[in-house]
């Protein structure tokens, strides 16, 4: 279903119930269809899942007639739980997803139960981060097509047919005449994240080429209240490659498993 919001007509599903909502939010690649196996196993727990497509990805278009552009992804995800009457939330994004969950907690921490990150650098600015992820990117690997950067190894080789579906929604997620969108308000520095003192779980994934373990690790010590678990041989594309077993410590971290 679309929301009328400023500046945007925002695709997003919603599962309904009385349970306490969580809302999702997609990587730079994909769209809210990468959440299936979560909206059903998060739903089945008691939870109310909530998705929406970025402002140009998928079915949320761009609308200057309504709002100002380009927007941020954080303030189009306040104008959605507003238009929702949402007042606490949990708010679980992955990779670029994890970027602007950071960029929400810092601004409007007081509406969430607790914040989950999955596979992401956080897009930390801070100069000892950009050298980390300097000194262990292959050259040439930002050229390689997606599903060599975000899926693991094993998962190419093993699951062909999700593969091909992983495929599917990323060669239509991307608007090509949308208006180019900020990720984030403000930059995500120590500072910031250092503000941020609701609960929090990073989900870190063992095979993660982008976002390796030992990185999530570096930046997420700069979190106040985090928690930390390993989904081993997971990819960049944690949740799709290895839905089980991020969902089963996503929900232990809610208590509901």
């Amino acid at each position: 279903m679309h929301a009328e919001l400023p500046g945007v007509k925002l695709w997003y599903t919603d599962s309904g119930g009385s349970g306490q909502p969580i809302v999702l939010l997609h990587a730079n690649t994909g769209t809210s269809a990468n959440w299936v196996s979560q909206t059903e196993a998060f739903s089945k727990a008691g939870f109310r899942v909530i998705a929406f497509d970025r402002r140009g990805w998928g079915r949320s278009f761009a609308n200057p007639a309504t709002g100002p552009q380009p927007g941020t992804v954080a303030e189009d995800l306040h104008a959605l739980v507003e238009h929702l009457k949402l007042e606490k939330f949990h708010l679980l994004g992955v990779a670029g997803g994890g970027f602007v969950s950071l960029d929400y907690a810092a601004w409007h921490q007081e509406r969430l139960f607790s914040l989950i990150i999955g596979a992401s650098t956080g897009n930390i600015t801070e100069q000892a981060e950009v050298d980390f992820r300097a000194r262990f990117t292959l050259p040439g690997f930002r050229e390689l097509p997606a599903k060599f950067r975000e899926l693991g190894s094993s998962y190419l080789g093993e699951n062909p047919e999700g593969v091909r579906e992983w495929e599917h929604i990323e060669e239509h997620a991307r608007q090509t005449d949308a208006p180019a969108m900020p990720l984030l308000r403000t930059p995500n520095t120590y500072a910031k994240v250092a503000t941020i003192k609701v609960r929090t779980l990073l989900v870190i994934a063992g095979a993660d080429l982008l976002a390796p373990p030992s990185l999530m690790r570096h930046w997420g010590a700069k979190l106040p209240n985090a928690e930390f678990a390993t989904v081993f041989d997971a990819g960049h594309s944690i949740a799709w490659e290895r839905p089980e077993e991020f969902n089963t410590g996503v929900l232990r971290f809610l208590g509901a498993a």
